[in-house]
């Protein structure tokens, strides 16, 4: 995959669909090497509403920051288990969007966090930031996903669907397979929120 294919893919996205946010989540190579504040700029004109770069330290967010502010861009954070109560405002300094609370230390999609850990961890962001928080990394299931809307404002599912896509890759009813999954995630959601 190449930076430019992923900019014709949101523009014949667009092309359908303006009011859905894209935001999209990466590492910060890249773009460097597309140039930081050329891509900014392409994606802008493509339709690209965010970005969470998983490599990029607060400490260089200098490189693409002041860029994608500059063409409206957010700039997702990610915050960690590991991040602690001094560190936590410098991690969302200029911060926008929303904040992507990830819930577990390690890889994604291996293994899910706890109520109560959330119960502890999101508190602690809201008392630095107003910013919406969105759960990822361990959110598997509709059960998984209620869980984390009881207490952040979104779940992030995108190990849940990339398992979907890999187990039916080639068969004729992925595409069924994959809406089915997210009906069923957000049934979830919505039935936690109807129940808070």
């Amino acid at each position: 995959m190449k930076v430019a294919h992923v900019l014709t893919m949101v523009r014949e996205f667009r092309r359908e669909d303006d009011a859905t946010p894209i935001i999209l989540m990466g590492y910060l190579n890249p773009i460097l090497s597309y140039g930081a504040e050329r891509f900014c700029a392409d994606a802008a004109a493509a339709g690209v509403d965010g970005l969470i770069m998983v490599d990029l330290p607060t400490e260089e967010a200098d490189v693409l920051a002041p860029h994608a502010a500059a063409h409206g861009i957010d700039i997702i954070r990610l915050v960690a288990p590991t991040t602690d109560d001094k560190r936590l405002p410098l991690v969302l300094d200029g911060s926008s969007g929303f904040i992507y609370y990830v819930s577990i230390t390690g890889i994604t999609g291996t293994r899910s966090t706890t109520v109560e850990h959330l119960a502890e961890a999101i508190p602690r962001i809201r008392k630095v930031s107003d910013l919406p928080i969105a759960v990822g990394f361990g959110v598997r299931s509709p059960v998984q996903a209620a869980e984390a809307v009881r207490v952040a404002d979104a779940a992030v599912v995108g190990s849940a669907l990339c398992t979907t896509i890999e187990a039916n890759l080639g068969k004729p009813d992925l595409v069924s397979s994959m809406l089915d999954q997210v009906r069923e995630l957000a049934a979830g959601v919505r039935g936690a929120r109807v129940h808070a």
